[in-house]
């Protein structure tokens, strides 16, 4: 079961242009635990490898803890539901600053 704060590899499928796409990192965001274990979708922001100094995106540093293999970057902007059946495999979990910033940058994004 994904939690919030975990990274996990996404298949994310074929594209329209600008959406991400294959198989790569994802964050989950939601939805709370609240939902229950049943609830068939899992609330995600994909992640990037380009530094693109987007205020919307935030870096998650590659390390054991979050499982990446390279510097990467949250891009709030791209917030999407999915069926859980896309997530392929946990790679770790984010720090609990990078989980406030993520928050502040969607609160942001959904005016809230």
């Amino acid at each position: 079961m994904a939690l919030v704060d975990d990274l996990w590899l996404v298949d994310f499928g074929d594209p329209y242009p600008g959406e991400p796409a294959f198989h790569r990192p994802a964050l989950v965001v939601g939805p709370p635990d609240t939902f229950g274990p049943d609830f068939p979708f899992v609330v995600l922001v994909p992640l990037t490898t380009t530094a693109r100094g987007l205020s919307l995106h935030v870096e998650i540093e590659a390390s054991p803890e979050t499982g990446l293999d390279e510097t990467s970057f949250v891009q709030c902007e791209l917030i999407r539901s999915v069926n859980a059946m896309r997530l392929i495999h946990q790679l770790g979990v984010i720090s609990p600053g990078q989980s406030q910033q993520v928050e502040m940058v969607l609160r942001t994004l959904l005016n809230h």
